[in-house]
């Protein structure tokens, strides 16, 4: 017995590594900037959010890796092979513009880091930012590609870890929070851009992609056992997603709302720590800042290049001319932000606000592929995991409704 333990311990370690690159996907400059106006404002009033939306994630993106395990295709091949035309078009729009949308908070982050770190000008940030992941693509291994990334969300982990016990926050009032809802007319549109800026709607597709990688086998059995890993993988990445995001409310918390600052730049937030939790803490919050920059925008690339080329009907070749134009293409409204010097802060709200709205675009073509027994085979949705999934993308669309009716009333 403790034989197959360590047998089934060690194919699993072999095995991680897709869940840890959607989990980087949604620790973002984007959740960055929803974290920290939630936690300067709302003190750990909106901590629950982050709780509630990993609970969604791990369903849903384990919904997504079985899709691409039993296929052998991803949901974007997918939705472009099993449904109609304009359906395929409306779908294939709506995320390509949340990856857009993506691509802001993405770059944005990595600019703010290197202007923090060194002093670069915004423009010059987002230009290397776009240039390093696009090296990390085009000339990575997938599997040296994977330990770039997880290396990266190490440093973001670690970075928090140490500010939480800079902050010294109060633990008797973050407990609670993170469990007990409570959402008013005043939080809704920040609970909403949290809620998008952890369930991704490109990291959906991402992982119904990236855990082809892993073909061990193509018997039912396999697919079964791979199944089995991916569940596993997934659990634990989205775990520790939900820990740094945890951690950036509760130290914005902490230190700014405690000081009565409600902050409205990543900037500022940054200059902030310094004087209220010292040089080391403002110094890992950019350095922090760079890494989930640079590792967001190469895993938001990587699903991009997936979904224009699905949609297209054509092959993911890193040889082809779409292949390489995909990978920055949706960045350019990244650069405009930046040229026209806009509120680079809101705009990193409101671009997971957006991703938000796509959501239901995203999940409701995956809640019926997964259902398909063509589809799936023995694999699809089962009793549990089917209304279960209806009722979360329900639960999004109905707080979506929510913060259309307070906008416009």
């Amino acid at each position: 017995m403790q034989t197959d333990n360590k047998h089934f311990f060690k194919r699993l370690l072999k095995f991680l590594g897709p869940g840890f690159l959607i989990t980087i996907g949604f620790i973002d400059p984007g959740n960055w900037a929803t974290n920290i106006a939630g936690g300067s404002e709302f003190r750990y009033g909106l901590l629950w959010v982050i709780t509630l939306s990993t609970l969604m994630l791990i369903l849903i993106q384990n919904m997504s890796a079985r899709l691409g395990i039993a296929t052998g295709k991803s949901l974007a091949v997918n939705i472009h092979e099993r449904f109609s035309k304009p359906t395929s078009a409306v779908i294939g729009v709506t995320i390509v513009a949340a990856c857009a949308a993506t691509d802001v908070a993405e770059l944005l982050g990595g600019a703010i880091g290197f202007k923090l770190l060194f002093g670069f000008p915004l423009w010059l940030g987002a230009l290397l930012t776009v240039i390093i992941e696009v090296f990390f693509i085009v000339t990575q291994r997938y599997h040296r590609l994977e330990r770039i990334i997880l290396a990266f969300l190490g440093i973001i982990a670690i970075s928090y870890l140490i500010e939480l016990f800079i902050v010294k926050p109060e633990w008797s009032s973050v407990v609670p929070a993170m469990v007990i809802p409570n959402i008013t007319r005043d939080n809704i549109y920040i609970a909403i851009a949290m809620l998008g800026a952890v369930v991704m709607p490109h990291n959906i597709f991402l992982h119904s992609n990236v855990i082809q990688s892993r073909k061990w086998g193509e018997t039912i059995q396999d697919k079964k056992k791979l199944s089995k890993f991916a569940r596993t993988d997934t659990i634990l990445a989205m775990g520790a997603g939900w820990a740094v995001n945890s951690a950036m409310i509760i130290v914005a918390a902490a230190v700014f709302y405690e000081h009565g600052m409600i902050v409205d730049s990543l900037q500022q937030a940054s200059d902030t720590l310094r004087p209220l939790a010292g040089n080391l803490a403002s110094f890992l919050f950019a350095l922090a800042l760079l890494a989930a920059g640079i590792s967001s925008s190469t895993t938001s690339s990587m699903a991009e290049v997936n979904v224009v080329t699905a949609f297209l009907g054509k092959p993911e070749d890193p040889r082809t001319f779409l292949y390489r134009i995909s990978t920055f293409v949706t960045a350019i409204p990244s650069f405009l932000i930046i040229l026209f010097e806009m509120n680079t802060f809101k705009i990193l709200i409101f671009s997971q606000v957006i991703l938000s709205i796509q959501l239901p675009f995203t999940l409701i073509p995956l809640l019926i592929l997964c259902r398909r027994k063509n589809v799936m085979g023995e694999l699809r949705s089962g009793k549990i995991e089917y209304p279960l999934a209806i009722i979360v993308s329900g639960i999004i669309i109905a707080l979506n409704a929510y913060l259309l009716y307070t906008t416009i009333f």
